[in-house]
């Protein structure tokens, strides 16, 4: 086991994994740019060192320093956590060829499913459906109007390399499509570096199920059950809960099979996340697969019993799974809300100091955050202020316990998106769980709340 360990994030994130690693008897040493001094994973952690000024690009995305402080420190090991470095295939090998051990999957594994017109030949290969889509990229000089119409309309235009909704442009008709095209390889190129596209078909008011899945170096790859990820806004994940409730069990074994065999499929070792597009006829589809911790992994710990994020370190340090696909149950229910600093109406980011900052408690609710009072909220980094994760014995309780403990969550100085998840939560389609991916659009277009904001984040 390691003794030491260099935590390469910042904020809720690096908190999770300093708490980890504290309960396994290692130590955890952070990394922080100007703009994080004084925050809570600096205190946290055993060790801290400055790592650059606030953009990122110079601090928590700058490799050479990053492994310069990792080897400064004396850590064994490398925890990217999610975004920043944590599907960066060239620092996951630079890492190895250092003499750092990488918590996470392989380079060759991050790089088989980071590009994903690689990741849907390979699927495919392994027998796992695929959304139609253009056989490989789209060349920028080659007209795309045969590709869509041969796939048919309407079409999704999507950026091969990167994620979370960055790049995705909708084509409904061919006379859209030109427009979708550069729209959709001007943001890869501005965001990823890449203006690579690729077009797929469009799955009208699907749901998004993930699957978490573990595979050891030792050939052992069980799965963790799924999540159902479907409220989002922009493409971008709001509310995710654990088991989903459009999934009954011949789904849930045929979604869990094929997570497992996509991971097969490039020698999966550590954590990892199938996701899929569900369809209105209960067809599943592979998405793309994320080769890191998941931002919602709390909601799946908290259905299973079993700590992600512990297993992760013991993986990366040579240990097989300690637990085998039959031990590995579901109890009750779980849902987490994403809590960001954010105009609720507009999800402009809404920057500034936290004046007044108090956690929700009480039985079957986990907060996990990177703030305290007086912290600053700031423009250079992503706006979530906390993740809060409930748990009950069934859907309703777990329902019941998240509107109370965002009723109670005190957040002032900044606007959050706090009302928007009340009115999810208690938005009659969510309650029955027939809801897709389209229901906060669906909300957003409504002139009245369905319930008094009566939180304090707003």
């Amino acid at each position: 086991m390691f003794s030491r360990i260099l935590v390469a994030n910042r904020s809720a994130v690096a908190c999770r994994i300093i708490r980890a690693c504290h309960a396994l008897g290692i130590q955890a040493a952070v990394i922080f740019s100007e703009a994080d001094k004084s925050a809570p994973h600096v205190a946290m952690a055993d060790d801290a060192y400055f790592v650059g000024p606030p953009p990122a690009a110079q601090s928590y995305l700058n490799v050479d320093r990053i492994l310069q402080i990792a080897h400064q420190s004396g850590a064994e090991a490398v925890h990217p956590g999610y975004g920043f470095m944590a599907e960066n295939a060239t620092f996951a090998r630079r890492c190895h060829d250092e003499g750092l051990a990488f918590i996470g999957p392989s380079p060759e594994a991050i790089a088989a499913m980071g590009q994903k017109t690689a990741a849907r030949r390979v699927m495919s290969a392994a027998g796992v459906q695929v959304v139609p889509g253009s056989n490989g990229a789209v060349p920028v000089d080659v007209d795309p109007l045969p590709i869509a119409e041969a796939v048919g309309f309407p079409v999704l235009v999507k950026a091969s390399g990167g994620g979370g909704g960055i790049g995705m442009k909708v084509a409904r008709s061919p006379e859209r499509l030109a427009v979708a095209v550069r729209d959709a390889r001007a943001l890869a190129q501005r965001s990823f570096g890449d203006g690579t596209i690729y077009i797929e078909r469009l799955v009208e008011r699907p749901r998004h199920v993930e699957v978490q899945i573990f595979g050891d170096a030792f050939g052992n790859l069980v799965h963790l059950f799924e999540r159902e990820c479907s409220v989002q806004r922009r493409y971008q994940k709001v509310i995710e809960e654990a088991p989903s409730p459009a999934v009954d069990a011949t789904l849930r074994n045929a979604l869990t099979t094929a997570a497992v065999r996509a991971g097969q499929a490039v020698r999966y070792v550590n954590a990892g996340t199938v996701e899929c597009l569900l369809g209105a006829n209960r067809d599943f589809y592979f998405l793309e697969m994320n080769t890191r911790l998941q931002v919602e992994h709390g909601i799946t710990e908290a259905i299973t019993g079993l700590d992600i994020v512990q297993t992760q370190i013991k993986v990366a340090a040579g240990e097989a799974l300690p637990w085998a696909q039959e031990e590995i149950r579901v109890k009750g229910h779980a849902i987490e809300c994403r809590v960001y600093a954010e105009d609720p109406s507009s999800f402009a980011p809404s920057p500034g100091r936290i004046v007044g900052y108090r956690e929700p408690s009480g039985a079957g609710v986990r907060v996990d955050s990177g703030m305290t009072e007086g912290g600053e909220m700031t423009v250079f980094y992503d706006p979530l202020i906390a993740k809060v994760i409930t748990w009950g014995e069934d859907r309703p309780q777990a329902i019941a316990r998240m509107v109370s403990a965002l009723q109670g969550f005190v957040i002032e100085g900044v606007k959050t998106n706090i009302p928007l998840h009340l009115r999810v939560l208690q938005d009659p389609s969510f309650g029955d769980g027939v809801y897709d991916t389209g229901i906060v659009g669906r909300l957003g277009a409504q002139p009245k709340a369905i319930v008094p904001t009566v939180a304090r984040g707003a």
